[in-house]
């Protein structure tokens, strides 16, 4: 049976690097995805690796034998641009510019940032936030031929949380044009699991159609690069985050179909993020996402498959050079409970 998206696309997987980052990319290959999206360090964490991984060159070699691309690096979950903290707004630019700065050596062309929450400051605040932040960024990171784009990430539109709606995410671009941060730097991801707890559902091809249409119009539609393609186990309209199986959940074999075959996502790569990633769900998935795309029906899943918890632990590579902590840095915990407050 044929493995592959319609009209060329790519459909890749976020796999974990901790067990070595060349099988990270022949897994991807061995399950049939063609693309693949990474955390190049911790994602729980500020410090950033003092040196490069020792298994980077074979990493890239792998990539191209194995023509796997394009790579996405999925940033910490700490960085928020989008609230008042100036902590923690200078750190998200920190982290930022290091992993845009050193994308070229993971042969990345993406590096996805959720859009972040303004935290109670209101919606103009965090947008402006945003705006700022993401042209503090650019500043810092010169544009190069191999230079990867900033990638930002829509949200389930929970709390304070940006990004849920289609005119948030152009008031965004707005804000981000007017700051001069050039178009070509700053694209966006389409989460379907976020989008569908936003209120968008996805499971009906009209309202996906009525969605894509109005990021057409109000954003352009060459500026959504990645699909993370998750079903989700929440309600639509929950404003919560709870990914799922493909086709598994309330978005359903029919809406997930259509997203893969959408006509203006003919140039958008897909990347899966479901659960159970680490213990062979991944290849599940990739298959499902396949036959989905091609019209052919669902094999079952796996006894136990719907009481798995998500991966959002998915590792980086090894910390083999990585300098001691910081003195006086907060811990993971206490800055997790802020970002989420």
């Amino acid at each position: 049976m044929p493995r592959m998206l319609p009209d060329g696309r790519r459909l890749g997987a976020h796999l974990p690097l901790g067990m070595g980052m060349v099988r990270a990319v022949e897994r991807a290959h061995a399950i049939g995805a063609d693309a693949i999206q990474i955390f190049a360090d911790n994602p729980t964490a500020w410090r950033r690796r003092a040196a490069p991984p020792v298994e980077q060159p074979a990493f890239r070699r792998r990539l191209d034998v194995l023509d796997i691309h394009p790579v996405a690096i999925h940033a910490a979950y700490l960085v928020n641009l989008a609230g008042p903290d100036p902590d923690f707004f200078e750190r998200s630019v920190g982290v930022l510019v290091n992993d845009l700065s050193t994308a070229p050596a993971y042969r990345a062309r993406f590096v996805n940032v959720h859009i972040g929450s303004h935290r109670g400051s209101g919606v103009e605040v965090g947008t402006a936030r945003v705006a700022e932040g993401v042209a503090r960024v650019m500043a810092r990171v010169p544009a190069s031929t191999d230079g990867a784009m900033l990638v930002l990430e829509n949200s389930a539109g929970g709390g304070s949380g940006l990004g849920g709606t289609v005119d948030e995410i152009a008031a965004i671009a707005e804000a981000l044009e007017k700051g001069g941060v050039p178009r070509d730097r700053v694209g966006f991801c389409l989460d379907t699991a976020h989008a569908w707890g936003a209120g968008h559902d996805l499971s009906d091809p009209a309202a996906t159609d009525r969605l894509l249409g109005a990021f057409a119009a109000r954003i352009g539609i060459d500026r959504l690069v990645m699909i993370h393609l998750n079903d989700s186990k929440s309600e639509v309209g929950s404003h919560t985050d709870r990914h799922e199986h493909v086709g598994a959940g309330g978005i359903g074999e029919i809406g997930m179909a259509h997203i893969l075959r959408h006509p203006l996502l003919r140039h958008v790569t897909y990347y899966l993020e479901t659960p159970g990633m680490d213990e062979g769900y991944d290849a599940i998935n990739i298959t499902r996402a396949y036959d989905l795309a091609a019209g052919r029906p669902l094999a079952p899943l796996p006894p136990g498959a719907m009481t798995l918890r998500g991966s959002r632990a998915r590792t980086a590579p090894a910390e083999d050079e990585q300098p001691p902590p910081s003195v006086g840095a907060p811990s993971v915990r206490a800055t997790k409970r802020r970002v989420r407050g």
